[in-house]
């Protein structure tokens, strides 16, 4: 049994991962905001965790961590003049500053492990270049850096890898896919002509946590219907 951290497991795609560690008989500290998690599921527990917080409360944790993912973000697509340079600075400490204080807190108890690893979570947008996204593909861009740089420092004893994907059926992006057009017109949009699921990216998450990718580290992984490899 391993013991995994996931931070922002209340929905989306950091729950389904949760619940597929969990499932695989993997002890699972999973972590939530706003949305308390009343699910009871054997190996899971949930903790209150704000990660703008000053000082981060991670008592609930083991001291040996084997892997983390970091799933927190937002989708904020507006015009680049109509974007506040405020609005830059509050995803950033959200999408990269977040995960920072966390692996920060948390890098003892991946040391503690024999073969730990890391996910973070990038977009398609950093790589293909959207109108509109300026604000997340700022902030994601910094975390794909972050991933390369720490990979290499951290190397043998802990992996570093991202995951970068085009728009997923979540919470998060509720608003791009509100109805069946938009749901449409956005998968025909990638060459696999549909949309991916929380699914699709928690089982790639799946395997880079686990021993399975142990030869894998300083990578972003494109699970994105063929969005950034397929013209």
């Amino acid at each position: 049994m391993k013991n995994y951290l996931i931070i922002g497991a209340s929905s989306g795609i950091g729950n389904t991962l949760a619940k597929i560690l969990a499932e695989s008989g993997h002890q699972v500290f999973g972590t939530y905001f706003k949305n308390e998690v009343e699910e009871d599921i054997p190996n899971l527990s949930f903790s209150s965790l704000n990660v703008m917080d000053e000082d981060l409360n991670l008592d609930f944790l083991p001291e040996k961590l084997d892997g983390i993912a970091y799933c927190p973000g937002s989708i904020n697509l507006k015009p680049f003049s109509r974007i506040k340079p405020e609005e830059f600075i509050q995803d950033y400490e959200l999408q990269v500053v977040g995960a920072i204080k966390v692996l920060q807190a948390v890098s003892s108890r991946l040391k503690a492990s024999e073969n730990s690893s890391v996910v973070l979570f990038s977009t398609v947008a950093v790589q293909k270049g959207f109108n509109f996204h300026t604000q997340v593909a700022a902030s994601k861009g910094a975390l794909e850096g972050l991933t390369r740089s720490l990979a290499s420092e951290w190397a043998p004893s802990i992996r570093v890898n991202a995951i970068a994907p085009s728009i997923t059926d979540t919470p998060l992006a509720q608003k791009l896919l509100s109805s069946e057009e938009k749901k449409s017109a956005n998968a025909q949009r990638h060459p696999l002509k549909k949309i991916g699921s929380t699914q699709d990216i928690a089982e790639m998450a799946n395997f880079l946590l686990t021993e399975k990718s142990s030869w894998i580290t300083g990578q972003v992984f494109h699970v994105d219907g063929g969005m950034a490899g397929i013209n």
